[in-house]
C-alpha cells in the first residue's frame, strides 16, 4: 500500500479512496483501514500544516539576513523555540533544532565522549575533570531495551574501543530499568546514563526522576572525591503528546524530542540543560554557526515552524490527549480479552504496578500458528506492527525488547502493538477486533 494512500482516521484528506483509512461514521465495507501503529508515527495536525504553509509562504528568507523575509524567519524560529521550551518546562536558549531524534540521541553521545577524551588529554588542566586512571575510556550506561539511535552508536563506540557501555538488564516483574541496577553499573569512569522516558514497544515508563535524583546525590560524593559528575539522558519520543513531559520534574540534563511521534513534522530537537555553560555540548557539524554553533546548517525554517505548532498543541491539549487515548487503550484491551478469552490473551505490556503510557497495547494471542506478522498479513482492517518500526526487517525473530522485558519466546513471537492517536475511536476498535477474530479463524481453518 503506498504511503500516500494512508490518512489518519478523523482527518479529511483530498480525493479519499477506499484503501484509506476513514473516521468515526464512515462506511464499514471491507476495504476499510483503520491505523494504530501511532508508536511508529503520526500524521499532521491541520493546524501544522497550516503553520508549515504559511511559513513556506511568508518566511522563505535565510533567517541569518538582516532583510524582511529574512527576519520573518528568524522570529518565526525563535517563536517555535519559545512553545518547546513551554511544552518541556525548559529555557528557549537550552534548545537546539535538529533533524530528528536519531541526530539528538548520536550528538549527546558523541560529545559526552568527546568531552572525556578533550579533558583526558588537555595539558595544564587544574580542575578535577580528568580520568581518575590513566589511558582510560568513558563509561555509559543504558537500558536494554532503548531504540537502536541509542544502541547502536553505543555498540559502535564499544566495538571501536572509544568507550565501555554497559546495557543493564529491566526487570523481568517491572519491564522498567531499575535504579538500583543503574547505581550499581556506575564505575569511576562513568560519563553518562542514557535511559529512555518511554518504551516504544511496551509503553512502560522508566524511573526517570528518580534515577536523575540518585544520580545527582552520588555526583556530590563523586565531587569530593575529585570525580566529574554523571550526565544523564532521556529519549523523550515516545511521551512527548501523551503524558505530561518538565525537565525540571525529570532533572535530566539532555533531553530528545521527536516532531513525528506528536503529529508534528520529521524533524526533532535536542534539549540541554545550561547549553554551553554547565553541560557541554560538542557539535557533530562544522558550518555557519546556526543554534549557537552547536548544529550549524541553514534552518529548515518551514518544519521548524510546523514542530512549534505541534509543541504549541500538546501544551494546551495533552491532559485530553492523555485521557482520551487510555480509555480507547483500555476499551481495545478489555474487548481483545471478552473476543479470545483472557486465557488466550497475553498483554504483554501489562507489569503489575509500572506505569505505562496511555495508548500502548501490546498483545499476543496464544497459538502455534498465530505469529504477529501471519495475523497481521491476514487482517483486511487493521494497520499495526508487530514492534518497533526499525525492526521490520527481522522476519519472524521475536523482540528482543519483549524477550528482554521477560515474555516467553512462543508468547512474544506472536505479539502485536498496537497504538492508538487523538482521534482513534471505539467503533474503530470494534472493527479492528473483529477482523483479527477472523484473521485468526482463518489461519487457524488453514491448520
Amino acid at each position: 500500500m503506498a504511503a500516500a494512500a494512508v490518512v489518519a482516521p478523523g482527518r479529511e484528506a483530498p480525493a479519499r479512496t477506499a484503501s484509506q483509512p476513514s473516521g468515526c461514521g464512515k462506511h464499514n465495507s471491507p476495504e476499510r483501514k483503520v491505523y494504530m501503529d501511532y508508536n511508529a508515527t503520526t500524521p499532521l495536525e491541520p493546524e501544522v500544516i497550516q503553520a508549515v504553509t504559511e511559513a513556506m509562504w511568508e518566511a522563505w528568507g535565510n533567517p541569518s539576513s538582516p532583510y524582511p523575509a529574512g527576519r520573518k524567519a528568524k522570529d518565526t524560529i525563535k517563536a517555535a523555540r519559545d512553545s518547546l521550551a513551554k511544552m518541556i518546562g525548559g529555557k528557549p536558549q537550552d534548545i537546539i533544532f535538529t533533524s530528528g531524534g536519531t541526530e539528538s540521541n548520536n550528538l549527546v553521545i558523541q560529545s559526552v565522549v568527546k568531552h572525556f577524551h578533550v579533558n583526558q588529554t588537555s595539558k595544564g588542566d587544574t580542575g578535577v575533570h580528568h580520568s581518575p586512571v590513566e589511558g582510560a575510556k568513558p563509561h555509559l550506561i543504558t537500558s536494554s531495551v532503548e531504540h537502536d539511535s541509542i544502541r547502536l552508536p553505543l555498540e559502535h563506540l564499544a566495538e571501536e574501543q572509544a568507550a565501555e557501555v554497559t546495557f543493564v538488564p529491566v526487570s523481568k516483574a517491572s519491564g522498567r530499568a531499575e535504579v538500583d541496577d543503574i547505581l550499581a553499573a556506575v564505575r569511576p569512569t562513568t560519563r553518562l546514563v542514557s535511559i529512555m522516558l518511554a518504551n516504544n514497544e511496551t509503553g512502560v515508563i522508566m524511573p526517570v526522576p528518580e534515577i536523575s535524583q540518585r544520580i545527582k546525590a552520588l555526583n556530590q560524593e563523586r565531587a569530593a572525591a575529585g570525580l566529574p559528575p554523571i550526565l544523564v539522558h532521556t529519549d523523550a519520543a515516545q511521551a512527548l503528546g501523551k503524558r505530561r513531559v518538565d525537565v525540571e520534574d525529570l532533572g535530566v540534563d539532555f533531553l530528545t524530542i521527536v516532531g513525528h511521534k506528536f503529529y508534528g513534522p520529521r524533524i526533532g530537537a535536542l534539549y540541554v540543560r545550561g547549553l554551553g555553560g554547565c553541560t557541554l555540548l560538542y557539535p557533530m557539524l562544522f558550518g555557519g554557526g546556526q543554534e549557537q554553533n552547536f548544529r550549524p546548517g541553514t534552518e529548515n525554517t518551514p518544519m521548524i515552524a510546523g514542530l512549534g505548532k505541534a509543541a504549541e498543541l500538546v501544551t494546551q491539549n495533552w491532559e485530553a490527549y492523555e485521557a482520551h487515548m487510555r480509555d480507547i487503550r483500555d476499551y481495545l484491551e478489555q474487548r481483545l480479552e471478552a473476543e479470545f478469552g483472557q486465557k488466550r490473551i497475553h498483554l504483554n505490556s501489562q507489569f503489575p504496578g509500572t506505569e505505562r503510557l496511555p495508548n500502548t497495547c501490546n498483545f499476543s494471542i496464544r497459538g502455534p500458528r498465530l505469529q504477529g506478522r501471519m495475523v497481521l498479513a491476514q487482517c483486511q482492517v487493521l494497520m499495526a506492527s508487530v514492534g518497533a518500526a526499525c525492526h521490520s526487517d527481522h522476519g519472524d525473530q521475536p523482540s528482543p525488547v519483549l524477550l528482554n522485558s521477560g515474555v516467553p519466546f512462543d508468547v512474544a513471537r506472536n505479539a502485536l502493538r498496537l497504538s492508538v492517536g487523538r482521534s482513534t475511536t471505539r467503533a474503530e476498535v470494534d472493527l479492528v477486533v473483529q477482523d483479527l477474530k477472523q484473521a485468526v479463524a482463518q489461519l487457524e481453518d488453514q491448520a
